[in-house]
């Protein structure tokens, strides 16, 4: 068994997609607009074919990424090496998306910076 994707809702759609595939090498497919519910989607497809899901709909209350909640924590970009941890955490910051912590070496070995994407959920970049 394995996962087939990860869903994640955003409130601005087309933001999401763009973070994804510019910065994160995401390849989109066309969105999918359901005219009587409101509900939209892309599906984000990555290198090794993991699938994420943004979704959004009219209605979405909008979560404060800074209050832990149930659920959602984060989401893990393994990017090959430290060098390129430390210059896309560089490029990140310099484009909006603050870097939150690190990069460092976590405590359980891991070498990994965390950034507020869009809408401040928190994404790690890791080796």
């Amino acid at each position: 068994m394995k996962i087939e994707h990860v869903a994640l809702y955003v409130q601005d759609l087309e933001k999401a997609r763009e973070f994804f595939t510019k910065f994160l090498g995401g390849i989109s497919n066309e969105i999918y607009h359901n005219k009587k519910t409101g509900f939209q989607s892309y599906f984000i497809t990555f290198e090794d074919g993991a699938r994420l899901e943004i979704v959004t709909k009219p209605g979405l209350k909008t979560a404060d990424p800074n209050e832990p909640l149930t659920g959602y924590a984060h989401l893990a970009f393994s990017v090959g090496s430290k060098e390129e941890v430390d210059r896309l955490s560089r490029l990140l910051d310099e484009c909006g998306y603050p870097v939150t912590n690190g990069p460092r070496t976590t405590g359980d070995g891991y070498y990994e910076s965390v950034i507020a994407s869009v809408e401040g959920f928190p994404i790690e970049i890791t080796i």
